[in-house]
C-alpha cells in the first residue's frame, strides 16, 4: 500500500528544507565574502562597505603574491602536512587499540572507562603540560607537536562503541580460526568499524590543521618548525600596519583574506572525500544493536 504523506509532513519537511538551506547559506556566505575580497583591489576594498559578492575594483591576486613570496609558507604547509599526518596515524592507532580493549569483556574495563573518562573531564592545565613537555626535553623539538595531541581519551570510546556494532559473531569465528588479537582487531574488526573511524579521522586532521597554540607555546623560537597557521598569523602581524607608510601599499590589506583561503582550501577540497563515511558514522554511532 502507497501512503501519501499528509498536510503535517509536508509542512514539516519544507521547515526542515528552510532550517537547512539557512544553515547552508549562512556557512557559505561568509567564505565567499573572503574569498571575493582576496580576489579585489586592496585600496577599493578598503573603502569597502558590507557584504563582498563579486571582486570590488580590477580583479587581482595580488594578495596570494605576497603569501607565496615569503618562504615560509611553503616550509609551513610542509610542516602542518608532517605534524597532521603523524599525529593522526598514531592518535587513530592509540585509539584503536584503546578502543578494541575497552570493547572486550573484561575485569579491567570499567576501570578503563572511568580512567578515559576522566581524563576528558580533567586536565592539568596550559603550565603543567608545558613543565611536563619541558622535563622530557621536547621544546623546540617537533615531538612536542606530534606527541600530545595522539592522545584523546573520547576517540577510544567512540571507537570502543564502533568495534561494540561488529557482530560478536565475527569475533568468536577469527578467535576459532586461531587468529591473535591484533589480528582479529586490524584484519576483521577494524574494517567494519571504519564509518565510525573515518569521522575520528576526520577530526582528527581539522584539529591538527587549524592548531596553532602548541607551536606557539612549544617552538616559539624555532621557525622553521612552525606550522602553516603560524607562519600565516606572523605574516600578518607583520603587515597589518602598511597605512602607517607614506605610500601605502594597499594589496597588503589582501594579504588576511588570501591567508584564509590558503589555510582553508585544504580542508574544503578533502571534506567531500569524507562526506559518506561521516554520513555512516553518524548514523552508525546513534543507532545500537
Amino acid at each position: 500500500m502507497i501512503e501519501h504523506p499528509s498536510v503535517g509532513d509536508r509542512i514539516v519537511d519544507v521547515i526542515v528544507i528552510l532550517l537547512c538551506a539557512l544553515v547552508a547559506f549562512c556557512s557559505i556566505v561568509p567564505m565567499w565574502h573572503v574569498l571575493m575580497s582576496s580576489l579585489s583591489e586592496g585600496q577599493a576594498l578598503l573603502s569597502k562597505e558590507g557584504l563582498v559578492l563579486w571582486p570590488v575594483g580590477e580583479f587581482n591576486l595580488e594578495g596570494y603574491a605576497h603569501i607565496f613570496k615569503d618562504a615560509s609558507i611553503i616550509d609551513g604547509y610542509g610542516n602542518t602536512l608532517f605534524y597532521t599526518i603523524t599525529s593522526v596515524a598514531l592518535g587513530f592507532m592509540m585509539a584503536a587499540m584503546g578502543g578494541y580493549a575497552i570493547s572486550r569483556q573484561t575485569r579491567l574495563r570499567t576501570p578503563m572507562i572511568l580512567f578515559l573518562t576522566a581524563t576528558m573531564l580533567f586536565g592539568g592545565g596550559m603550565v603543567p603540560t608545558y613543565m611536563v613537555i619541558n622535563a622530557l626535553g621536547w621544546v623546540e623539538t617537533p615531538l612536542a607537536l606530534v606527541i600530545p595531541g595522539c592522545t584523546n581519551g573520547m576517540f577510544s570510546i567512540m571507537m570502543m562503541n564502533a568495534f561494540n556494532s561488529v557482530p560478536h559473531e565475527m569475533y568468536e569465528a577469527a578467535r576459532i580460526d586461531g587468529a591473535g588479537h591484533f589480528t582479529t582487531m586490524w584484519k576483521i574488526m577494524l574494517p567494519q568499524a571504519m564509518n565510525l573511524g573515518s569521522v575520528i579521522i576526520l577530526n582528527s586532521v581539522i584539529a591538527a590543521w587549524n592548531a596553532w597554540l602548541p607551536a606557539s607555546i612549544y617552538v616559539p623560537r624555532s621557525r622553521h618548525l612552525w606550522p602553516l597557521q603560524l607562519v600565516i598569523n606572523q605574516l600578518i602581524n607583520e603587515n597589518k600596519d602598511f597605512l602607517d607608510s607614506a605610500n601605502p601599499d594597499y594589496s597588503k590589506y589582501l594579504i588576511q583574506f588570501a591567508a584564509i583561503i590558503v589555510a582553508a582550501a585544504p580542508l574544503i577540497l578533502l571534506f567531500p572525500f569524507f562526506q559518506n563515511k561521516l554520513e555512516k558514522g553518524v548514523i552508525g554511532g546513534g543507532v545500537k544493536g
